[in-house]
């Protein structure tokens, strides 16, 4: 079973997944990092990339993540382009983690673009962790050391958490970590008791 975790930035999907991962039997995949060890290591991404965005995508061999960003994250078209690249190599990466996975209890999946790039479609069931706009504004400048600008333009090429429920099986509001606790160990109970996801968003 693949559970998938997604919601905006800075609705602490990261903390959620590291509450789950302390559950027995379960294992974690988490897009994002694995999207960066794939773009530093495939050729064919690399090829594209610096095909499509020019030379200064990588310095030294490294991918400039500071160059790309300050391009993709304000057009969404170039937005559509990067992900074109790399996201096939990453569900053919997730594929393979699943099917080498298949005696845990269930894969933890983080993806804040779950719905965006249709990795929906590896989901059993779906989380979205949501938060105010304004925490979660804060909370990506303070980890990131980015404008309040820069997150606005992060959050526009993202679903609307609104839009995201609809499609979720169970969603938690990441304000409170002692209530976040209880909301990951309930669901795990659910997951791991075989009992049916109420299909109420709750």
């Amino acid at each position: 079973m693949v559970v998938g975790i997604t919601g905006g930035i800075g609705s602490g999907k990261s903390t959620v997944v590291a509450m789950f991962s302390k559950m027995k039997n379960v294992t974690v995949y988490i897009a994002d990092a694995e999207a960066k060890k794939l773009m530093n290591t495939s050729e064919t991404i690399k090829n594209s990339l610096i095909k499509e965005f020019g030379e200064k995508t990588y310095i030294n061999n490294e991918l400039n993540r500071a160059y790309l960003a300050s391009i993709v994250f304000k057009d969404k078209h170039k937005l559509a382009t990067l992900n074109a690249i790399v996201h096939p190599q990453v569900h053919q990466h997730l594929s393979n983690f699943i099917k080498d996975n298949n005696d845990k209890d269930y894969i933890v999946y983080e993806n804040a673009i779950l719905f965006e790039n249709n990795s929906n479609q590896f989901c059993d069931k779906i989380v979205t962790v949501t938060a105010p706009l304004d925490i979660k504004i804060q909370r990506v400048i303070q980890r990131d050391g980015v404008t309040r600008e820069d997150v606005l333009h992060r959050i526009k090429n993202q679903w609307s958490d609104e839009k995201k429920l609809l499609l979720s099986h169970y969603k938690i509001f990441n304000i409170d970590l002692a209530i976040t606790n209880k909301d990951v160990l309930r669901i795990h109970n659910y997951l791991t008791k075989n009992n049916s996801f109420n299909t109420n968003i709750s």
